[in-house]
Formats: structure tokens, C-alpha cells, sequence
């Protein structure tokens, strides 16, 4: 295991931030920040705001390893934070559309496994 990098009075912790503002794109930070520094300070820090002003409009959600945070958490060292934007749709309701999209014949379990089976068995 590494150890974190070290600054004048101590340790910086080797903090990664991460935004996909639109579908596969992928925006990263790599931060060295002081022992003690949150989430609000990294976000500061790499000049998000900056980059996308749109980010500080909204109510902010973000994460670290796919776990939700407020932005007062402290840091450790290794830490990942994920910034999140909004669904633009519910996932149950893409599902039922790529459904009836599909069919039943052709969609998961409904498909039709032997001839002369009934669907779904």
C-alpha cells in the first residue's frame, strides 16, 4: 500500500474527483490535499466550478466509491469522490420502454428457449 505524499508539516492525502458531464465522457482531478480537508475544500481546490458553472447552480450530490456524502465528510487518503448529475429518465421506466421496444419473443426470460415452448418456460 502507498504512502500518502508527504508535505511540510506532515502527509497530503491523494485524493481522485470525478464528473461525467454528459454520456461517455469522463472528467477527472488528481488532488494532494492537507489531513482533515472535505469534500466542499477538494471541489474548491480543482476548479470544478469553473469548468462547469452548471454545477454551481444546482444542489450538488456526490459520493465516494458509489456511497453517498454530504459535502462536509472529511477526506482519507485514497479517496474517490463522484460527482453525480441527475437521471434524465427513471430506470424502471427505460426498462419497460426497451421492452416493449423488444418484445416479449425476444426480450430476458420471455424468450423462447426450445421450439414449440411457450414463452417464459
Amino acid at each position: 500500500m502507498a504512502t500518502p505524499e508527504p508535505s511540510q508539516d506532515g502527509f497530503r492525502l491523494n485524493i481522485t474527483l470525478v464528473y461525467s458531464p454528459a454520456p461517455r465522457q469522463v472528467r477527472e482531478w488528481s488532488l494532494a490535499l492537507e489531513p482533515g480537508a472535505t469534500v466542499r475544500q477538494a471541489l474548491a481546490e480543482c476548479g470544478i466550478f469553473e469548468e462547469f458553472p452548471e454545477l454551481a447552480e444546482n444542489r450538488l450530490l456526490a459520493g465516494i466509491w458509489g456511497q453517498r456524502i454530504r459535502l462536509d465528510h472529511l477526506l482519507a487518503d485514497k479517496d474517490r469522490i463522484e460527482i453525480y448529475r441527475p437521471l434524465r429518465v427513471d430506470p424502471k421506466t427505460a426498462r419497460r420502454e426497451r421492452f416493449d421496444r423488444q418484445g416479449s419473443k425476444s426480450a430476458g426470460l420471455f424468450t423462447q428457449k426450445r421450439p414449440g415452448a411457450k414463452a417464459g418456460y
